[in-house]
Order: C-alpha cells, then structure tokens, then sequence
C-alpha cells in the first residue's frame, strides 16, 4: 500500500480513483442483483423487491465511470 496518497503524480491519483470507482459501481450493483435471486428464490419475503433491486442495479451501472468522463482534479 502506498503511504502517502499526496505523492503520487495526479495522473495516476486519476486513474486510481477510476478504478475504485469502476469496483465500487460493479460492487454495489452485483450485491443488488445477488439480493434479487434471493427473492426469486424465495430466501427473502418478496414484495416487489427483485424488480427494484435490478432497478437500483441498472441505475447504479448507468451513471457508473463509463456514463462520463471524471474531470477534475484528484
């Protein structure tokens, strides 16, 4: 792990923040879907939560780091 976040080029604090932006947004959105098979499953009392959940998945995924680029400075 690198120890001072500061001290790398800004460049590659870009990057990086992508990154963990990309596994943040695939993250959330798999657990979502995870958690929509377990109602169809019947694991959970379903009250339309499948349907919301791939909602919130899809939403999530849309406005992920591919939907725009980052601007800014990290």
């Amino acid at each position: 792990m690198i120890a001072d976040w500061n001290s790398l080029s800004e460049p590659l604090q870009l990057y990086l923040a992508q990154q963990a932006f990309r596994q943040a947004t695939e993250t959330i959105a798999g657990q979502a879907e995870v958690l929509a098979q377990e109602f169809e499953a019947g694991a959970l009392a379903d009250r339309g939560g499948a349907e919301a959940l791939r909602l919130m998945a899809a939403i999530v995924r849309a406005l992920g780091p591919e939907s725009s680029q980052l601007v800014g400075q990290a």
